[in-house]
């Protein structure tokens, strides 16, 4: 990443989290309070010179409250990872969070959200069915 957050009057609001686990995600959440108005938007891809060059990338805004809401969470959440998640300080330099806190992997929440998700369908899914006959039109 070339920003350098916590840089006195350039960017001491930004945060850079980069978490390299079991599945390597290219999530493009950017989140902005521009003057307290909250703004969120999804990219595609790296935004790297063989990727803007080559191909079209996408920037779109969610206007959703609801999916605000639901991506702020996940954010909240990447913020908060604690076995994977390094931080990079204004040095250009990434750092591991302090030892004494809680150990939270994003992955494994998110894994955990989406098995749950996966029963309480499973559950609400009818496993047997019944077989229509169309109507006898012979007669």
């Amino acid at each position: 990443c070339c920003l350098r957050p916590g840089v006195k009057g350039v960017s001491e609001n930004i945060e850079v989290v980069s978490i390299v686990d079991r599945f390597l995600e290219h999530s493009r959440v950017l989140y902005f309070r521009n003057g307290g108005n909250e703004e969120v938007y999804l990219a595609s891809a790296d935004w790297m010179p063989r990727n803007l060059d080559r191909r079209v990338e996408l920037l779109f805004p969610i206007e959703s409250a609801p999916l605000k809401k639901r991506l702020r969470s996940a954010l909240d959440l990447f913020f908060s990872d604690t076995a994977k998640g390094r931080w990079l300080k204004s040095s250009g330099a990434y750092g591991r969070p302090a030892a004494n806190q809680r150990v939270t992997s994003a992955q494994a929440t998110f894994m955990q959200m989406a098995e749950a998700a996966a029963r309480k369908m499973a559950e609400q899914t009818p496993r047997d069915f019944e077989v229509i006959k169309p109507p006898d039109r012979t007669a």
